[in-house]
């Protein structure tokens, strides 16, 4: 549930940024000088790049909470008894020493989204968050194409 909390706190200061960001710009804009036309043009820019970056990844973790939650239902999510730190983490050298499980389900089955799920969170507890990330994408593009077919 913190994670929830800090993630509307951030998406609420990039949603106060977008809106005093594009005030500004209106405002340069409609100024009538050659210069500020010109930098509120450009600041125009900034907070559409912001909203699509925030809607993106907004998305990406509603779409993997979901796989997460269906993978839960299923019984599918992995059930190694790891030891953690105080703050919850896996040991690391404990994740490492099961991922290559999560690596070789993959390499037998490149298609199955649940596989490509439980890499990423094996990533995720190695400390490899972008690979952590890329592998719960491809879970998330081989769940609808899935779902689609």
């Amino acid at each position: 549930m913190s994670a929830r909390i800090g993630v509307a706190v951030i998406a609420a200061c990039l949603v106060l940024y977008i809106v005093v960001v594009a005030q500004r710009a209106v405002l340069l804009v409609a100024s009538g000088e050659p210069i500020g036309v010109a930098m509120g043009a450009a600041l125009i820019v900034l907070p559409l790049i912001a909203a699509w970056a925030l809607g993106r990844e907004l998305l990406f973790g509603s779409q993997a909470t979901r796989l997460g939650r269906r993978l839960e239902a299923e019984h599918e999510l992995p059930s190694e008894d790891l030891d953690t730190r105080p703050s919850g983490r896996v040991l690391r050298d404990e994740a490492d020493a099961v991922f290559p499980q999560y690596r070789e389900a993959v390499e037998a089955a490149p298609n199955d989204w649940r596989a490509w799920y439980r890499l990423g969170l094996a990533y995720d507890s190695s400390g490899d968050r972008r690979r952590a990330r890329a592998a719960v994408r491809n879970a998330i593009r081989l769940e609808r194409v899935a779902r689609r077919g």
